[in-house]
């Protein structure tokens, strides 16, 4: 099983940077159905190859599979994977590649930005759907595609094509996108997967997915091969995929939670090639407009983000509480900003409190910033103290998981006892949800209601009227003439006298 990465820009052994693996070294690595080997067939400064060979132990693999795999037949031992580049070699190249996947290079921050002349080439590839199939999925994100079926039997031609395809992909692409586009796509191209399909691969699609499958044409393809077919997890997934990538607030194996945040190993470390350390390349928040002309959309749950940090900004809120943190995402965006001298996170789930340590870094996080940050656990329905004395408090796509008959507790909590001087809410419109082509329903599960935009209006202005606030409605996101925006925000502001 083969995977060659080509590289022509200049200097071409850049790609050990990228790789974190040294053109001058073999390597190995080691899987629970194999060895992953890393090695580089040609290394000049012209052009590079790294070649991923993953050798497939049969008696291993069907070991890796569990008890309860129902197969018990000869076709364990006797099959394809050993040749055929499948949901192993994607394991394996998650794997081995982990950092370069996520787009990150400390010795050269400046790279994984970079689009590089690549050339991808599989030898044998399954693909239920032949080479048009791998057309189909691979041109729309910028690949020039040569997919050539495979004959059963060159001396026999009459016999027609195997289900396998020699796959090579040329273009202009940053290969953290170029190795996400292959760990999603090779198993959606076999239509299977070697292990068991979990719910945790809702989250590995949806990372991996990041600024390409939202807008891909066969997004629904993907999604339901990707699952395994399983219709729960892929409606779960297109709902995501509907609001371009909003966190989902799942109870996640530790396991799963630190993959959200992946170290670079030791290993990986000083596989790279020798050079200075270079710090990570931030980004700063812009506004929640509309994209530009030609520019990647941004996700929906970032324009958000962005539009409650500028609302925040605009109100002259020194201190801020995020209620319903979650993984800590607007926490992190609030500390970044030193104008919020005090940051609060509170979220009923203690596994997304964990997570949210873990992202924002707590047990780095430099002394001055920590003292500006209280994270903690809690409800929204019963009175904390620990609320108290913040002048802003945010309910970011919150108030619709709350049972209808729990909404008054929650508004007594928020507007009557901790009665900040500004309450942002953000909702979902339901009305817009007709604009989502693959999402039927709510657009999460755990939502227990989503309101139209004259609903959620009548809601506020009741909360208003009763605990001495005024309140301003403000769209999120673009505004379609007929459905209105996706997400709507409401701003409370307490009378003075109140």
């Amino acid at each position: 099983m083969l995977l060659m990465i080509t590289t022509t820009a200049r200097p071409a052994t850049d790609l050990g940077f990228l790789l974190h693996k040294h053109p001058e070294r073999v390597q190995e690595f080691s899987q629970s159905f194999g060895t992953a080997t890393v090695f580089y067939p040609e290394a000049g400064d012209e052009r590079c190859t790294a070649a991923l060979m993953l050798e497939v132990d049969p008696i291993a693999l069907v070991r890796s599979r569990g008890r309860n795999s129902p197969d018990f037949s000869l076709s364990q031992y006797v099959n394809d994977r050993p040749y055929a580049a499948s949901s192993l070699l994607a394991v394996a190249l998650g794997d081995v590649f982990r950092t370069a996947r996520a787009g990150r290079c400390k010795a050269r921050p400046e790279l994984p930005g970079t689009a590089l002349p690549l050339e991808l080439l599989l030898p044998a590839l399954p693909c239920r759907g032949g080479p048009d199939l791998a057309r189909r999925l691979f041109e729309p994100l910028g690949w020039t595609v040569d997919a050539r079926a495979v004959p059963l039997d060159e001396g026999f031609p009459e016999w027609g094509d195997s289900r396998y395809v020699r796959l090579t992909l040329t273009g202009t692409v940053r290969l953290a996108d170029a190795l996400n586009h292959l760990y999603v796509l090779l198993p959606v191209l076999d239509d299977g997967k070697h292990y068991w399909i979990a719910p945790d691969e809702v989250d590995k699609l949806i990372r991996a997915g990041e600024g390409w499958l939202y807008g891909h044409p066969e997004r629904a393809l993907i999604t339901r091969r990707y699952m395994g077919r399983r219709w729960a997890l892929t409606r779960t997934a297109l709902a995501r995929l509907a609001e371009l990538g909003d966190e989902v607030e799942e109870q996640l194996e530790p396991a799963v939670a630190e993959e959200l945040q992946p170290e670079e190993s030791a290993a990986d470390e000083a596989a790279a090639p020798e050079a200075e350390a270079g710090g990570d390349a931030s980004q700063e928040v812009g506004s929640a407009g509309a994209p530009e002309q030609g520019a990647k959309p941004r996700p929906l749950n970032t324009r958000r983000r962005e539009a409650v940090l500028a609302k925040l900004e605009e109100l002259g809120a020194a201190s801020v509480i995020d209620l319903g943190c979650g993984q800590g995402e607007l926490v992190g965006a609030l500390l970044s900003r030193p104008r919020f001298v005090r940051v609060g996170g509170m979220d009923v789930s203690p596994m997304a409190l964990t997570i949210a340590a873990r992202k924002l870094r707590l047990d780095r996080m430099p002394d001055g910033k920590r003292a500006r940050l209280t994270l903690f656990q809690g409800a929204l329905t019963y009175t904390d103290r620990r609320l108290d004395d913040y002048d802003a408090a945010v309910l970011m796509e919150v108030v619709e998981h709350v049972d209808p008959p729990r909404l008054a507790s929650l508004e007594h909590v928020v507007f009557g006892q901790a009665k900040p001087r500004h309450v942002l809410v953000t909702t979902p419109n339901v009305e817009h949800n007709v604009r989502y082509e693959f999402l039927t329903g709510l657009r999460h599960p755990d939502h227990r209601f989503e309101w139209t935009r004259a609903e959620f209006a009548e809601w506020a202005a009741q909360v208003a009227a009763r605990y001495g606030y005024q309140v301003a409605f403000e769209p999120v996101g673009d505004i379609d003439p007929e459905v209105g925006p996706p997400t709507q925000m409401g701003v409370f502001t307490r009378d003075q006298r109140s």
